[in-house]
């Protein structure tokens, strides 16, 4: 009886820590996300003109470094469109014309614009 007893109490402990340690992490796993996940997600594969830096420009000739720093600095947008409001060249329409399809605008979060990072993110070739 007193065999019977301890186990029952060693599976009592045992399962109280399972209660106490596993629960509450699947519980609060989504406030734990990290805020550039969750805009990776929510911009489709697209760049966010809203919350990208400049090296996300380099995958389109001609619009990186120049191009890239004033649609960078010259937000936050509410639309794409809202890029050919900025003082730009005719060829620098141009080529943001030729490659809009490849943008997408999201509410600007702090947490990516904070600082200079959107101008030198630290991500080197």
């Amino acid at each position: 009886m007193k065999r019977l007893a301890a186990w029952l109490m060693a599976g009592l402990v045992l399962f109280s820590l399972l209660c106490v340690l596993v629960l509450p992490q699947a519980a609060f796993a989504a406030e734990r996300r990290n805020i550039a996940d969750d805009k990776i997600a929510e911009r489709a594969g697209k760049i966010d003109l809203n919350n990208c830096s400049v090296r996300r420009f380099q995958d389109f000739p001609g619009m990186y470094p120049t191009l890239a720093g004033k649609i960078v600095l010259g937000g936050p947008y509410s639309s794409v469109d809202d890029v050919f409001k900025l003082d730009l060249t005719d060829r620098q329409k141009e080529l943001f014309e030729k490659y809009k399809s490849n943008f997408t605008v999201t509410p600007p979060e702090v947490a990516l614009n904070e600082g200079f990072d959107r101008i030198n993110d630290g991500q080197y070739r």
